[in-house]
């Protein structure tokens, strides 16, 4: 899928998703939210880290995510960590719902941001969770991709 929110603004970015797993594919959702909600993801108060999709009565649904209760939100006020649903065509749902029924495989928020037209969308990546030596491996190339960016750097300057 193309990449159409180079103009929106990144919300939250799991970081450690990309080492913790191995991300297979990656798909773009829509997010159900309150007024509140939204408020308080362009103020930038959410977290993905800990979040990951579930299906439930052939719906997608975003769970653990951590979205800070908006400060002049009053009674209105939003629950920091309820289900959200995730909207996405619906053979894309029915492809993932399959694919989420193999062992191992798991559904992660990547990124929160908001697209160029403002609406808020959560790219998801379908992955398999990364053993301890795999994410070893993983360590040793980046410091190997660093170290020879900085050799290369050093002989031409």
């Amino acid at each position: 899928m193309a990449d159409n929110h180079d103009s929106g603004k990144t919300v939250s970015v799991n970081r450690k998703a990309r080492f913790e797993y191995s991300v297979e594919e990656e798909f773009e959702a829509g997010i159900v939210l309150t007024g509140t909600e939204v408020k308080s993801l362009r103020a930038g108060k959410a977290n993905i880290a800990d979040a990951y999709a579930a299906a439930k009565d052939e719906e997608l649904w975003l769970l653990n995510a951590h979205i800070e209760e908006y400060g002049h939100g009053n009674r209105y006020n939003h629950e920091a960590r309820r289900p959200r649903k995730l909207l996405l065509h619906k053979r894309q749902i029915e492809k993932l719902l399959g694919r989420l029924k193999t062992k191992g495989v798991t559904l992660i928020p990547l990124k929160l941001y908001f697209n160029s037209r403002g609406l808020a969308k959560v790219k998801l990546g379908l992955a398999t969770g990364r053993k301890q030596y795999e994410k070893r491996d993983v360590i040793k190339k980046r410091d190997w991709q660093r170290d020879k960016a900085r050799i290369m750097r050093n002989k031409n300057g």
